[in-house]
């Protein structure tokens, strides 16, 4: 028996920044984001010797032990010890499991895309898979949020445990004591691919810690200074954002992109670098008409909104500069897995 899981990356469009506590807290939050065709693979193959392997094969780390009951969080590969440590100790009675489990994801860490988060939900959907863990979507968010934030003790936010969960394009609301209310945006197909049409993501080659930004972040919701006063503007726009997609108002998706991105500079002086900033002029001056970092910020991809008819001519102009250059489109699904019998 072989059970494979995977789950999609995201784009945040607008309101990133304002799911991390505890701004959302205090203030209520609002996400705007959409999962893309790039994933977050997990395989796990059960087996009767006693051990566990973590085989992670896009960052080439690899652990072999005897089965535990408990890992030590520490060292390498955290979030798989960690999303093992919840799943024996919740829904294991406590008991060890053998496997060989395989994980790989499209993005490297530190992408912007949500990576790390995706790969909690993944692995988590193929634990359910395989021990029939009867979990609803909000559950597995949920569960996915706790281990990464509490028990690995990772910073950040809300919005990517939850778009990986439920795949789609969502407005998502977030508020005290852990309410969360997930909305999907149902727009015509001619909508989605207009702006598909639309969108380049551009690799810097250049990942970052997003931690340390989410935690300076965290600094501006009890002070009453410019900071403060971008994050509520980033929540501002994230609703402007939905009401112009709803509307298929492009140009205004275009400048609410831009504004979105002057608002989450004025959050952290870590959200740019002078690297960054150059690389936003040169898109505009290529073709781009607005463009922004996807997630904390500092580094990871580059989401830029063109006139389609100068989409090539964009493409070419930043394959100039030695990044990945991908054309992404959206998703529907969420978190999904499947058993193989042999």
């Amino acid at each position: 028996m072989i059970i494979r899981s995977k789950a999609p990356l995201r784009i945040g469009l607008a309101g990133g920044g304002t799911d991390v506590s505890p701004y959302c807290d205090r203030f209520g939050g609002a996400i705007l984001n959409v999962t893309i065709d790039m994933y977050a693979y997990c395989t796990i193959e059960p087996t009767d010797n006693q051990s566990v392997v973590f085989n992670a094969t896009d960052i080439e780390q690899k652990i072999q032990v005897n089965s535990p009951s408990q890992f030590e969080l520490e060292n390498e590969l955290i979030l798989h010890k960690a999303v093992y440590n919840r799943i024996v100790r919740q829904y294991n009675n406590g008991e060890a499991l053998s496997f060989i489990m395989t994980t790989y994801s499209d993005a490297p860490p530190g992408s912007g895309l949500g990576s790390s988060s995706t790969m909690v939900v993944t692995m988590i959907k193929a634990y359910m898979e395989w021990l029939n863990l009867p979990l609803g979507d909000y559950d597995i968010a949920s569960l996915a949020y706790d281990i990464e934030r509490n028990e690995a003790n990772l910073s950040g936010g809300k919005q990517d445990q939850y778009a990986a969960t439920f795949g789609g394009l969502n407005f998502m609301e977030f508020y005290d004591h852990n309410k969360i209310v997930v909305n999907p945006l149902r727009i015509k197909r001619w909508i989605k691919n207009e702006i598909e049409s639309s969108l380049v993501l551009y690799y810097t080659g250049k990942s970052r810690d997003s931690s340390q930004i989410i935690d300076h972040q965290k600094k501006s919701t009890t002070s009453n200074d410019d900071r403060l006063e971008g994050m509520h503007k980033l929540k501002e726009y994230s609703f402007l954002m939905k009401e112009a997609i709803l509307k298929a108002e492009f140009e205004l998706i275009a400048t609410y992109l831009n504004e979105s991105w002057n608002a989450k500079k004025r959050t952290s002086t870590a959200i740019t670098n002078s690297y960054i900033d150059t690389l936003y002029d040169y898109a505009i001056e290529h073709g781009g008409k607005a463009a922004k970092i996807s997630g904390a910020g500092g580094g990871g991809f580059m989401l830029i909104i063109c006139d389609p008819k100068r989409r090539c001519e964009l493409v070419r102009s930043l394959e100039k500069l030695g990044g990945k250059v991908m054309l992404a489109t959206f998703t529907e699904k969420g978190a999904q897995a499947w058993t193989l019998y042999e």
